[in-house]
């Protein structure tokens, strides 16, 4: 093994030059559940299972344990390992059936013979994150209803606060002097009325002008139908917002004609439209030949609602829409400064339509222009409309939500990171899912076309101790280990230069011509091209038996010229087998002039990236078994055939911990 290469400089961060990192999960007491047998009352059932499928062997299965140890029985969706290795769905999963998104990884990942991996306690209780935002335990989904409220950010989500599996959908609560971190709160809200007794779903906050503030909301009534819900703050004096009341004119809004009542879902921030000084709300669905659409209501008061003729947009093809978002972004020279949502448009804005998209869980945006005589809006290209072109993040993001900060001027985007591994994993561990980084969102006006999404500022206050290597030459087929320290929480930048001979390259087969080259088609990191794969090793192992790659591509497109790929490659990132493991990844734009750069945040068991200032982002959820604790390393590699590559320049810093934890009246 080639020895670890030692950082140029060593440099402390501003705040913490010293400060060590939080210890990790302390597992003193911690036993990995022990298996069980099967109680005898059903050992004639599975003498008939024995008869009926005799290729599948004896039956068994290892009870889950809850925290308090006891075993649990099997539930709907769980998933049953038989003797010869495969897996057996007990009943339907549960989402779908409610009408609404299953939001579970899917429930067979096991083939071949294989038995679920042997989790340790200590394995599970790494992938915890450290700074990134989830709560105490269970399960969660979309973010809800950010907002910035005297003195303090809010974020409410989804959250079962019955176990690590989808349902019992209610209000989770949290806030924060800075989005980074979080004091726990009690649940907002819950379901329990007929009107939203299947779940309290997704929504969002509109502050007026007067200060008060208004949710809406979509609740699934005891018939699961989708309706539209109002509530707001019992006590507006009280800045944590703990408690909420919900509106008696509820359900202010029903699926109107010509929409499935489970195709009415997650209403967006309302914004004031300057032709009549009224209130408009989208709220996302799909018509009856699956063209996906937002729906446009104007309201005065929040209680009574007119839709409005003709959809926001419609694109024929896409699905349902989930979590629509409607926002205004300055297109102005001085244009580094979100707007409020409200903002009028004329010169200098453009507005962004965002859809979740039901049908393959992916987050579509376009930019465009927003009428507000007609109240329509048009993308700018037709060829990149919503639901066909651009998304947030290539990798696992979903049901995004922004807001509007008025006190650092911004546009803020949180996204939902779900699982990649089984159901059976997440109740052993007790919790499922995290949020992304909170993200600055800005147009990027040197393509006009796309956004800039970037890691809000006050990420870099957990900076700690901080290696910087430069000008590191890496030839074709090498790896070279990088001294960074305690590899577990990082945030690295990363910029390299590649010297290509454009003669030699319009002479040359290159692997992936053409426009066909797909990340997540391809053989990941693993695939050898003349100018590419280059980049960095993630939660890799000493003998790199592990590891998630973060990576650039270069193709030969059609025409002779070179286009750049961003990938992340969790192909190897983890030994056991019960996971999905993916190439993420898309096109991204380079410049005249530009060099490749990408910023990297490694929390444990997620991996946000970010290239060319945020013009592609790749989130992955990955599950090491070995590169964990102190064994995690980080590489720089150069898997190209033909290229050498310089690494102008690294910087890694180790991140503290964000402390998350329940909000005392003491703090």
């Amino acid at each position: 093994m080639i020895p670890a290469v030692s950082a140029i400089m060593d440099h402390a961060a501003a705040q913490s030059a010293s400060a060590p990192l939080l210890p990790e999960t302390n597992l003193e007491g911690r036993r990995p559940p022990a298996r069980q047998k099967r109680p005898s009352t059903v050992l004639l059932a599975i003498v008939c299972t024995v008869l009926l499928l005799s290729l599948f062997g004896l039956v068994l299965y290892r009870p889950r344990r809850d925290d308090g140890g006891q075993a649990s029985v099997a539930r709907p969706g769980d998933q049953v390992v038989a003797a010869a290795g495969h897996v057996v769905e007990v009943a339907a999963t549960r989402g779908v059936a409610q009408g609404v998104s299953e939001k579970s990884t899917a429930p067979a990942l096991l083939g071949g013979g294989r038995r679920a991996y042997e989790w340790t306690n200590a394995m599970l209780a790494w992938q915890r994150t450290a700074f990134h935002f989830q709560p105490e335990k269970n399960w969660m989904n979309d973010p809800n209803g950010p907002l910035y409220y005297k003195g303090w950010y809010h974020l409410f989500y989804q959250w079962n606060p019955d176990g690590a599996v989808w349902g019992n959908i209610s209000w989770g609560h949290a806030v924060s002097r800075d989005l980074i971190h979080w004091l726990h709160l009690p649940v907002a809200m819950e379901p329990d009325h007929w009107y939203d007794i299947n779940g309290v779903w997704s929504g969002s906050a509109t502050q007026l002008p007067d200060g008060r503030i208004v949710m809406l909301y979509t609740g699934s009534t005891a018939d699961s139908t989708q309706v539209q819900l109002l509530a707001e703050p019992a006590d507006a004096s009280d800045p944590l917002l703990r408690r909420w009341a919900k509106s008696k004119s509820n359900p202010v809004l029903l699926p109107p004609l010509g929409i499935g009542p489970k195709d009415f879902r997650d209403p967006t921030t309302a914004w004031l439209n300057p032709t009549d000084n009224a209130w408009r709300v989208a709220i996302g669905s799909k018509n009856r030949d699956r063209a996906g659409l937002a729906l446009v209501y104007r309201t005065e008061d929040f209680a009574r609602y007119d839709l409005l003729p003709a959809p926001l947009h419609v694109v024929e093809g896409t699905g349902m829409w989930e979590c629509a978002d409607f926002f205004p972004v300055s297109a102005a020279e001085s244009g580094d400064v979100g707007l409020d949502t409200s903002a009028a448009p004329g010169p200098g804005v453009k507005h962004v339509l965002k859809a979740s998209l039901d049908d393959d869980r992916h987050d579509y945006y376009a930019v465009g222009t927003y009428d507000a005589g007609t109240d329509r809006w048009t993308p700018d290209d037709a060829a990149v409309d919503v639901g066909i072109g651009l998304r947030y993040d290539y990798g696992k993001f979903y049901a995004s939500k922004t807001f509007y900060d008025p006190v650092r001027r911004r546009r803020v985007l949180w996204g939902w990171v779900g699982e990649s591994d089984s159901e059976q994993a997440d109740i052993l561990k007790g919790w499922s899912s995290l949020q992304s980084i909170p993200r600055t969102v800005l147009l990027d006006r040197k393509t006009g076309t796309s956004l800039l999404q970037w890691p809000v500022v006050e990420v870099e206050n957990l900076r700690m101790r901080g290696k910087r290597f430069d000008g590191l030459v890496v030839q074709p087929g090498s790896v070279l280990p990088l001294d960074v320290g305690k590899a577990t929480q990082l945030d690295i930048e990363a910029v390299f230069h590649v010297d290509v001979d454009a003669s030699a390259v319009a002479t040359t087969s290159v692997a992936g011509a053409g426009e066909s080259y797909n990340c997540s088609a391809s053989a990941g990191a693993a695939g050898r091209g003349l100018l590419g794969p280059f980049g960095l090793l993630v939660l890799a192992d000493e003998g790199l038996s592990e590891q998630t790659a973060v990576y650039f591509y270069l193709a030969k497109r059609a025409d002779g010229r070179l286009s750049t790929h961003f990938c992340q490659d969790a192909f190897r990132s983890s030994r056991a087998n019960d996971l999905v493991k993916a190439v993420y990844g898309s096109f991204v734009p380079v410049l005249d002039g530009e060099d490749l750069s990408v910023r990297i945040l490694v929390d444990h068991s997620i991996v946000e990236s970010f290239a060319q200032g945020g013009r592609t982002c790749i989130t992955s959820r990955v599950y090491p078994t070995k590169a964990i604790y102190d064994s995690a390393r980080v590489f720089l590699f150069n898997n190209a055939t033909g290229v050498n590559v310089t690494a102008n320049s690294i910087k890694a810093w180790e991140l503290n911990s964000a402390y998350i934890r329940p909000y005392s009246d003491s703090l």
